[in-house]
């Protein structure tokens, strides 16, 4: 099986602009809401936000970010994994765990223990030692599972 790089992007920033409309293109978010935030994760000492791509050659096959809040009520649950999006040819090989391995431990060597992460899944993500904490309310949407990981 072939091994994709995780790529941190802000080791990366060249990589901001063509990041940015890939992911507004998955999510349907606007494309200046993913430059500011990936912007905002390059300030020296920001530990979040943060985002990342996976490539295939120079092709972006897949990514997330961490945020404080991915548009839901419980503000106390922070910060939040988002975005995980791995494109359907690429499936099936690993990437997401590996994307959600390297996050983790990004966050844990920038002293963040514990993240949230809020899905429509409803087993996807124990796969990769995630645990469902709770249901919650997001932005104008339906209730979701809301996931944790220590």
């Amino acid at each position: 099986m072939k091994h994709y790089e995780t790529v941190d992007l802000r080791t990366a920033p060249h990589r901001i602009p063509e990041a940015a409309v890939w992911f507004s293109q998955k999510w349907g978010i606007p494309e200046q809401a993913y430059l500011d935030s990936m912007e905002d994760s390059l300030e020296p000492g920001a530990v979040v936000p943060r985002w990342y791509v996976v490539c295939d050659q120079e092709k972006i096959i897949a990514g997330l970010g961490v945020i404080e809040n991915d548009f839901h009520e419980r503000k106390d649950l922070t910060p939040n994994v988002c975005a995980v999006y791995v494109d359907q040819e690429y499936r099936n090989r690993g990437i997401a765990g590996q994307m959600l391995n390297h996050l983790c431990a990004d966050m844990k060597a920038g002293g963040i223990e514990t993240l949230y992460l809020l899905t429509d899944h409803d087993s996807f993500y124990e796969r990769y030692g995630w645990e469902f904490y709770c249901m919650v309310q997001g932005d104008g949407e339906e209730l979701s599972r809301m996931y944790i990981h220590k």
